[in-house]
């Protein structure tokens, strides 16, 4: 007896092609950016270290939960984040007065600086990673990623 999984995958119309998938085709569209940042970057920032930099940079202090939140990173993500830039003396963590269950997170004078090194940098990785599209292209696409987030 032939298995029904098996056997409904054969009576498709339309054949399952990777190559055509969302998720295989924004995974592509991830290594590309992740190559050009990696190449890009300076001081060996990774992306989710940018992120908390720039978030930081635009927000100000902020719990270290909430900035995981912000930068779509989970609780320990953000915690190892957070960690490495402290330890490179770019960020610092204190207790938050408020609640001593917080962490409030903050950029040093040498995370500001070097988030105004890297932005105009960061801003050139987008720039690379959009190049095939035009400026169109490039807004729709931005528009359409921010609907599926």
């Amino acid at each position: 007896m032939e298995n029904s999984a098996i056997k409904g995958r054969r009576d498709r119309e339309e054949p399952y092609v990777l190559d055509d998938q969302v998720g295989f085709v924004l995974r592509q569209a991830q290594q590309r950016h992740t190559t050009i940042f990696a190449a890009e970057m300076i001081e060996g920032l990774t992306p989710t270290q940018w992120a908390a930099l720039a978030k930081l940079e635009e927000c100000g202090v902020c719990s270290q939960n909430r900035l995981g939140r912000l930068t779509a990173m989970d609780a320990a993500t953000i915690k190892g984040v957070i960690d490495r830039l402290t330890v490179r003396g770019f960020t610092t963590i204190r207790p938050d007065p408020d609640d001593a269950r917080r962490l409030l997170v903050a950029l040093t004078p040498a995370g500001s600086k070097l988030y105004d090194r890297a932005a105009p940098i960061a801003a050139l990785i987008t720039q690379k990673t959009l190049e095939p599209l035009d400026e169109r292209e490039r807004s729709i696409l931005v528009a359409l990623l921010r609907r599926l987030a």
